[in-house]
């Protein structure tokens, strides 16, 4: 086949969007947006579930703590799961164990009972965005895959905003059980929508079969994904990024604007909202950058780890009892870039790994932000405990693993690009030598 006609060529690792694959993918996003819904919900509960639950600061991070543990745990297993099973089954089972994770989570009568229910939420939420990243791939062009990946991410934000909008003010009109068993019945519609209108991949694009030889497998998948330096450098990128703004929102941001800010609860509640927001806007910005310029990863990336840093030093070293009102606003506006720049880790593993192999290349991108959450959760509580609730020693636990995340950055960033430029090379030969 001539290269003229190569612009024709229909792949099966390129497929070609349109209005259904939006609807298709929609669904998935819908279930990962219930997800993010579950997970937030103990962000705006967090001083309502101490209350509940009577405990103190480190047993209540490790509501946060397990249920990220487990989330992280799973990344690696729900990744080979998604490229042996597809996404359709991986999603379904995902989005039954979240619901019923929320639903005891609500009936929970002692703190043992309301960990389990944690963990279990923790577990279903974790099979939810490597399958839509992974949907994605298989339904829309690759092109497209760096802006698919942060209007994924926008929806998931859009589930946060539930939380500190809806899930916040329903816990005070009320009540804990009836928020929470509210809440739970819209994993129910998801998982009914799921079932009855999702396809992993289009007609005519079926993935290449692959052979399954149990451990052995799961081993080279595992070693083939790791061995490129793109899924590393992705993994550390996810692991710098995300962490500060999933520590604010997911626990510690209500309990430091209330009790070491001073702020009511209301204000800290439009100052989450906030992160959310910005979150949501700078996504698409960063989404179309990357589509257009793949140079502004590393920049973008470094650069929001080093806003997010000198403002969250701004805040937490700020002479006097209380920060500015104006500091805090800034420092939520940073701290909405967090999500989005997380994103840009996939963008390195993507093009690295075959798409036979995408699900556990996310699985290992995906387990980097979520490992340094559930690090800086626990440092932070164990901190305030041990400090008599020194929000400025315990916050600065954040800047330990940005240091170490940047040192990881710095050493991948050459070899995964020169490595990137061989598969580009690579690809671009298999596309002009596919048979007629």
């Amino acid at each position: 086949m001539s290269s003229a006609a190569a612009p024709t060529l229909s792949l099966p690792g390129d497929p070609p969007g349109g209005r259904r694959a939006a609807r298709v993918w929609g669904i998935g996003v819908a279930v990962y947006f219930v997800a993010i819904i579950f997970r937030t919900s103990l962000g705006v509960a967090g001083l309502d579930a101490a209350e509940r639950f009577d405990v103190n600061a480190s047993a209540l991070s490790t509501f946060s703590i397990l249920q990220l543990l487990v989330y992280a745990g799973m990344q690696i297993p729900v990744g080979l799961m998604v490229d042996r099973l597809g996404t359709k089954k991986v999603l379904a089972i995902g989005a039954v164990l979240f619901t019923l994770g929320q639903l005891g989570f609500a009936l929970s009568p002692s703190y043992g009972s309301a960990l389990a229910s944690r963990a279990l939420l923790g577990c279903g939420d974790a099979m939810t965005f490597i399958s839509v990243l992974r949907l994605g791939a298989r339904w829309f062009p690759a092109r497209r895959g760096p802006l698919i990946g942060q209007v994924a991410a926008l929806f998931g934000m859009a589930g946060n905003l539930v939380s500190t909008l809806v899930i916040a003010r329903s816990l005070h009109g009320l009540g804990w059980t009836t928020t929470f068993v509210g809440s739970s019945l819209a994993g129910v519609v998801v998982l009914v929508l799921l079932l009855l209108f999702l396809k992993d991949h289009p007609e005519g694009f079926e993935p290449p079969p692959t052979e399954h030889a149990g451990a052995t497998y799961v081993r080279k998948q595992i070693a083939a994904a790791w061995r490129e330096p793109g899924t590393r450098l992705g993994m550390w990128v996810h692991f710098t990024t995300q962490f500060p703004a999933m520590v604010f929102l997911l626990l510690w941001g209500m309990p430091f604007l209330v009790e070491d800010q001073g702020l009511s609860r209301g204000t800290a509640g439009e100052l989450l909202t906030l992160v959310v927001l910005s979150n949501m806007a700078v996504g698409l910005v960063y989404g179309q950058v990357i589509a257009r310029h793949h140079a502004a990863r590393i920049p973008l990336a470094l650069g929001t780890v080093g806003m997010t840093a000198l403002l969250w030093a701004s805040a937490i070293l700020h002479p006097g009892d209380h920060a500015p009102m104006w500091l805090l606003i800034t420092l939520c506006v940073v701290l909405g870039a967090c999500g989005p720049a997380s994103m840009i880790g996939f963008d390195f593993a993507r093009p690295a790994n075959p798409p036979e192999r995408q699900g556990t290349a996310s699985g290992i991108v995906n387990m980097g932000g979520f490992v340094a959450s559930m690090t800086t959760l626990f440092a932070v509580g164990v901190l305030l405990d041990a400090t008599g609730d020194n929000y400025r020693i315990a916050f600065a636990s954040v800047f330990v693993l940005e240091a170490l995340g940047v040192v990881q950055i710095l050493r991948l960033r050459l070899r995964a690009a020169h490595r990137e430029r061989e598969h580009h090379v690579i690809s671009r030969v298999e596309a002009v030598h596919v048979p007629a």
